[in-house]
């Protein structure tokens, strides 16, 4: 299984020691707007575009713009970003630019759900812009394999015992990189996040914004971040949640995710024995871990019985992703309750399997949006990785000693980016942002897909990072909850008014 199956809404990120910018006052006023540097001749058409925006259903408006396919060449080819907003309802003061995460995700769904997503008081100022990241969804798109490809790729054993299920695992592996390469050669080294940022100027332009205001939650983070180190002065206010830290080295950034899912299933457990349905024999947390460990390697010899009818193995590889997938957010815990009750008590697996197609983005035909493809895309051009198995092998050990439900499986699952048809361009460094103003970053403190150890890095990263914690659990913060998280976020989207460095909102209020 892919990085992309398992937490399909992470991407990886960097780390430094420069201590964060402590502000609790605007930096020059809510009003005030950044020098903005004019695009150089070759890149002003795409900055001028003036798009056609269309109605699209319940008050949005859908655009295409076109942007270089090669930054390095851009009067050369040409590919569109498809683009949506929702107008504001009151004295617009701007745009705000929103991405949920990835890298994979659909920046015009999440949009649509704008409604809940940011609250009333920043949807009177402000348009809510959703976009497809290029290579994702509707921008130009990643397309590596078919929908039953990727149900055996998914579903391949990610914690092989055997050299044979080694052998297997690496198979597979190279088969979902020589699919990406056959179907998207001329796109593969054009999706990172730094193309990604630079789209996400020409947006801005073309929006007519003097300055970026942005909020983007999990690898939404490191594109922000990004976007910040290369724009400095073309940030108005950027707002970075469920931070990941791009100074970590991709597979130690695995192996700390892979912890956060731990954290975050043990928060769970100590939840379960709070209400009368936990489905554990055991009364004692480490006995319900064991209960759950015991479950998958049960699952990897004899598969969960699955209802849907089609024909698909629950695994144990499918069940790991089922188990993940509400982890994601503590509202989802009680179905995780029942899920593991039925397939600790019943041997049934089909509500892990429902769940595990959420995070996977599967739909009910059996196809699938390009999430994983584009994941697996992006964060193989963004980060180094090595090419020898030997060093996967190695690492999924220390990762299962760290974290024995999810290490394994997280780690293995960057096994395609050894076979990578696109050279990686990126490397692992601290993003510094440089002569950017107050940049407020949040981190939930057990946070299962991004620890709260990579807020922290992030925000000392950054020279004017501040940091924002939250007492809670689930992956992102803001609208999950918590008023301080909300009343803080506004106010500085609205105001410009950061709050304290390493301010901690608590677990309720």
């Amino acid at each position: 299984m892919a990085v992309a199956a398992l937490a399909a809404l992470l991407p990886f990120t960097a780390c430094s020691s420069h201590a964060p910018a402590t502000s609790e006052q605007p930096s020059a006023g809510a009003k005030a707007q950044p020098a903005v540097e004019a695009p150089t001749a070759e890149l002003r058409p795409f900055y001028a575009q003036r798009p056609t925006w269309r109605t699209c259903g319940d008050g949005f408006q859908c655009a295409k713009i076109q942007v270089p396919l090669d930054y390095t060449k851009p009067s050369g080819e040409r590919i569109e970003l498809s683009v949506i907003r929702l107008p504001a309802t009151g004295k617009r003061a701007g745009s705000l630019l929103i991405n949920p995460g990835g890298p994979g995700g659909s920046g015009i769904q999440y949009a649509r759900a704008a409604r809940s997503v940011v609250s009333d008081k920043v949807r009177a100022q402000y348009d809510i812009v959703g976009f497809d990241p290029r290579g994702v969804g509707e921008s130009t798109p990643v397309t590596c394999m078919t929908g039953s490809q990727l149900d055996a790729y998914i579903g391949m054993d990610s914690s092989p015992d055997t050299p044979a299920e080694v052998t297997a695992l690496d198979k597979e592996s190279k088969l979902f990189a020589d699919s990406c390469g056959a179907k998207s050669a001329r796109l593969l080294p054009h999706v990172g996040t730094a193309d990604a940022a630079r789209d996400m100027d020409v947006l801005r332009g073309v929006l007519g914004d003097p300055g970026l205001t942005y909020l983007g939650k999990s690898y939404g983070t490191y594109l922000g971040a990004m976007y910040a180190d290369l724009f400095p002065k073309r940030v108005r206010a950027l707002v970075l949640d469920g931070a990941v830290d791009p100074a970590v080295p991709s597979l130690k950034s695995n192996e700390v995710q892979a912890k956060g899912f731990e954290v975050a299933l043990k928060a769970f457990v100590e939840d379960c024995f709070l209400n009368g349905s936990c489905p554990f024999k055991s009364r004692t947390v480490d006995g319900a871990m064991k209960e759950i460990s015991d479950l998958l390697a049960n699952a990897d010899r004899q598969p969960l019985k699955n209802d849907l009818g089609d024909g698909r193995v629950v695994n144990e590889a499918w069940a790991v992703i089922g188990i993940a997938t509400p982890l994601y957010e503590r509202a989802a815990w009680p179905r995780l309750r029942e899920a593991l009750s039925k397939a600790i008590n019943e041997g049934n697996g089909t509500d892990l399997l429902q769940m595990a197609d959420l995070l996977v983005d599967r739909r009910s035909d059996g196809s699938y949006s390009n999430q994983t493809e584009a994941n697996m895309a992006v964060n193989c051009v963004d980060h180094p990785f090595p090419k020898a198995l030997d060093a996967y092998r190695q690492a999924a050990g220390e990762a299962a000693k760290a974290a024995p439900h999810f290490g394994p499986f997280v780690m293995w699952g960057s096994l395609p980016c050894a076979y990578w048809p696109a050279k990686s361009v990126g490397t692992d460094k601290p993003l510094k942002a440089a002569g950017a103003p107050p940049i407020l970053v949040v981190g939930t403190l057990r946070d299962p897909a991004t620890p709260y150890e990579w807020a922290q890095g992030l925000a000392s990263e950054l020279t004017s990072g501040v940091l924002l914690g939250y007492d809670g659990d689930g992956h992102t913060a803001y609208r999950s909850g918590s008023t301080c998280v909300d009343n803080a976020v506004d106010d500085y989207l609205l105001a410009l008014r950061a709050p304290k460095n390493g301010t901690v909102c608590p677990k309720t209020g």
